[in-house]
């Protein structure tokens, strides 16, 4: 009976961390886990209505976390939506985002998102429905038909995916620029799965995506 007990106590324990998660993959995997063990501890003590409540629950969730899994790549669902670098509202999401930024942009820390912001040629906002997801910043490279990613930078609740994609897909906004090449930015550089997911290789010492010879999908 201890051993039941002390189930019931780390689904509730479970069930409370996910209720205090910021990424929407992250709150639905852990809220699944705790509905499923609580399903397991009211089961064993005889509670029907709970065990119906949470098995409902592991439903709910597991649809939630198969659409996700399906819509993570999928281009009806993010948008790239070009916005100009001085607008107030790019300004406004770069000040409010501060400290994360600088937490995951360790070569921004210390710089004024003003003067980021005004050293970008393009902007792009990311968004889901009518949420903003995300903000993608590049300036010319090294000629006309190369972009320097200055800033790739995903809001908290969708780290758990990778909508910057859907800036740099053949199909995207650079394509419509005539940008051949793209680099990363140190901050991207740090994340070597992200960079591989997106399609970026190795070029020397930089990381490197070339649009020329993609295929979108």
């Amino acid at each position: 009976m201890v051993v039941v007990e002390a189930v019931g106590w780390i689904g509730s324990a479970v069930l409370i961390v996910s209720l205090l998660q910021t990424r929407v993959m992250r709150f639905r995997v852990l809220n699944l886990s705790a509905s499923a063990v609580l399903v397991f501890y009211n089961a064993v003590l005889g509670v029907w209505p709970m065990v119906a409540m949470n098995a409902v629950l592991v439903g709910i969730n597991l649809f939630f976390i198969v659409r996700l899994v399906r819509q993570r790549h999928d281009a009806r669902v993010y948008d790239a939506v070009p916005i100009a670098p001085q607008e107030p509202f790019l300004r406004h999401l770069l000040h409010r985002h501060a400290d994360d930024i600088a937490t995951f942009n360790p070569d921004l820390r210390g710089r004024d998102l003003d003067d980021v912001a005004t050293s970008a040629e393009h902007a792009f906002l990311v968004s889901s429905g009518d949420e903003v997801v995300g903000v993608v910043l590049t300036r010319r490279g090294a000629d006309a038909q190369e972009q320097q990613v200055v800033l790739d930078y995903v809001l908290p609740a969708y780290r758990d995916f990778t909508p910057g994609e859907f800036v740099f897909r053949l199909d995207g906004p650079f394509a419509a620029l005539g940008t051949r090449r793209v680099v990363a930015s140190p901050g991207m550089a740090a994340s070597e799965r992200y960079l591989e997911v997106v399609g970026f290789r190795a070029d020397g010492d930089r990381r490197v995506l070339d649009l020329g010879g993609r295929t979108g999908g």
